[in-house]
């Protein structure tokens, strides 16, 4: 392998290897704002549904979050109990039901979000808005790769 690969594979390491410590700390940051019993999984659930839209399956939910169907189940168990999402008939197939947010689920949702405030506006301190604006069609564009890539192991 060339030096120039090797260096090339190394910087995309060095890449996914922020980011999943990145996300480890964000995730212990959050869960520590939200109630006590939820966890950013239940919260990730109502932020695909703001992100996709509502009417979604349990399964293409799963396969978003690459879980099992019995996982997301326990999950969406869980979140209609909050009253945060309901289920209802699929009307093309009987079999399945459809997820949706209640207003309960998004009031939540936004309230999560806010008991982030102080903790973003002390990142203000030391990162750049702007900066951060900027890299963020970049990393959009690494998640849509990878989409793909999981959708379509030959992309």
């Amino acid at each position: 392998m060339s030096d120039n690969k090797t260096s090339d594979l190394r910087t995309f390491f060095a890449l996914f290897n922020e980011i999943s410590i990145i996300e480890q700390l964000s995730r212990t940051l959050f869960e520590g704002r939200l109630p006590k019993g939820v966890l950013v999984s239940h919260f990730a659930v109502l932020n695909h549904l703001s992100r996709v839209g509502d009417g979604r399956t349990p399964l293409q939910i799963a396969s978003a979050f690459q879980v099992p169907k019995t996982t997301l189940s326990h999950t969406l168990s869980l979140l209609e109990k909050r009253g945060w999402v309901e289920m209802q008939p699929n009307p093309s197939d009987k079999r399945s039901k459809l997820v949706y947010m209640t207003d309960a689920g998004r009031t939540f949702r936004e309230s999560a979000i806010g008991t982030l405030e102080p903790d973003m506006a002390a990142m203000f301190k030391h990162l750049n808005p702007r900066d951060i604006k900027a890299m963020l069609p970049r990393l959009a564009e690494i998640r849509s790769y990878l989409d793909r890539a999981r959708d379509d192991p030959q992309e």
